[in-house]
């Protein structure tokens, strides 16, 4: 087996993941990260793969793209998938963890890890020097700086693409002290008093009712209040997929009601009845100290928060463990960029992990290190690792960075990705014959590259 020297740029999902599995394995690895010295706007912790915005990874269901995938990857023996089921709080079918006790496991796991170095460092371009001596046969740069990579890593990476950033904004909920809510309005409950598969467990959820009229002020006090802008340079673009409540609110009175804020499936102990929305907060961590307000992503300023939440029933007098932010997520147009190893094709040697690769979410960004350090140890060791079946939720999210596209989006872990199913089926059984599907074709997959050696 020829041994590798790596560089990993990034201690966070990806670059943790991928960089113990190639020590693991064998292969000298270095990881750069520039914490605790500069943390970019949304970090807070010194530990190693924080969590900064929601503390869920999402369903936890086979029948789920997400749940999925990470039943694929804690196949694979990812790290990422058993320290977070080791951290998990509850939230029903969903995976959720306490995301302190998480990030500590994972620093601690990689400083325990032969092979593996941690030099706290910023590493301002593709060609600063303490990349150097990484360039060359038998070496790699690993590139997981995340979607808040530095300004100086990210204008070289530009430089290296010819082109300019690709971007969209990512907005972050507050999170409160339980202790200050007020438990006479406050009730614990499911959708339907049973988990529903949405990820709403027995109790696991706490619930803020409001009638249409608390509602109504709310939401005008949504409308008018203040919110951080972006840089005058920047225009504004925000993934579908975590709105900030505020914009999602423009859209029209009723757009919270049916999305973040939906009450179907409730009923207020107080009134006997269904409220007009329902703001639910979901455990930060084990002993439920904190709690976060889901679907509350935001951009309004800490002041304009603390006074619009606390209009809502059972928040008047919430105290904020930390307050919402909007950042700007880098990424790159991966189809055009990328090889399909996940190197850049202006610049062999080089590889991207994470979310900068235009996958979106946790999971998914920490799949992306995995599958990275899997191809680079198997090469090493005179292996060409076949890319997972396209009908797999890992095949699939692979499939979306290799595919072009005339406006390139990131994306998350979900079926929209496989292809079609070759049979006629009712909408309540699809997500059912796609997960069959993609578990017989992930499982012999792996027979297969396990029996060549490629793994």
């Amino acid at each position: 087996m020829q041994t590798m020297s790596i560089a990993v740029v990034g201690g966070g999902l990806a670059g943790c993941e991928c960089a113990l599995h190639l020590a693991r394995a064998g292969h000298s690895v270095t990881l750069f990260e520039q914490k605790p010295a500069h943390r970019s706007a949304a970090h807070i912790s010194d530990h190693l793969a924080e969590l900064v915005c929601s503390n869920s990874l999402r369903s936890d269901e086979l029948t789920s793209g997400v749940g999925l995938l990470k039943a694929e990857m804690r196949a694979l023996g990812s790290d990422f998938m058993e320290l977070a089921d080791a951290h998990r709080v509850p939230a029903g079918k969903a995976l959720a963890v306490d995301r302190e006790a998480f990030a500590r496991a994972m620093t601690e796991r990689v400083a325990a890890q032969a092979n593996l170095t941690l030099v706290q460092h910023r590493v301002e371009s593709l060609d600063d020097p303490v990349l150097a001596p990484f360039y060359g046969e038998g070496r790699a740069v690993v590139l997981a700086a995340g979607p808040m990579a530095s300004d100086g890593i990210s204008a070289s990476l530009a430089e290296t693409l010819s082109a300019k950033h690709c971007y969209f904004y990512d907005a972050i909920a507050p999170i409160v002290w339980t202790h200050s809510l007020n438990m006479g309005v406050v009730f614990r409950a499911s959708r339907y008093g049973q988990e529903n598969g949405e990820g709403e467990g027995e109790g696991d959820y706490l619930n803020c009712p409001m009638s249409r009229d608390e509602y109504d002020i709310f939401y005008a006090a949504l409308l008018e209040a203040q919110k951080v802008s972006a840089h005058e340079f920047e225009q504004e673009k925000h993934f579908e997929g975590c709105m900030p409540i505020e914009a999602l609110a423009e859209r029209g009175p009723r757009t919270l009601t049916f999305g973040p804020l939906k009450p179907v499936g409730f009923v207020d102990p107080r009134t006997g009845r269904r409220p007009w929305a329902i703001l639910q907060l979901r455990a930060e961590n084990a002993n439920s100290e904190t709690c976060n307000l889901v679907g509350c992503q935001t951009k309004l300023t800490q002041g304009e928060q603390a006074r619009v939440f606390r209009l809502v029933p059972g928040l008047e007098h919430a105290e904020f463990a930390r307050f919402g932010s909007m950042h700007r997520n880098t990424y790159v147009n991966a189809p055009e960029v990328l090889a399909p190893d996940l190197s850049l094709r202006a610049r062999p040697g080089v590889y991207l992990a994470g979310q900068i690769t235009g996958v979106e979410g946790y999971v998914e960004s920490a799949a992306s290190g995995l599958w990275l350090g899997m191809l680079l140890d198997a090469r090493a060791r005179g292996h060409e690792l076949p890319p997972p079946p396209v009908e797999s939720a890992l095949g699939g999210l692979l499939n979306h960075l290799r595919t072009p596209v005339k406006h390139f989006q990131p994306s998350n872990a979900h079926f929209g990705l496989v292809p079609e199913l070759g049979e006629k089926a009712r909408k309540k059984d699809r997500k059912a014959l796609y997960s069959a599907r993609a578990q017989e074709c992930f499982g012999a997959w792996l027979a297969e590259v396990r029996q060549s050696g490629a793994i």
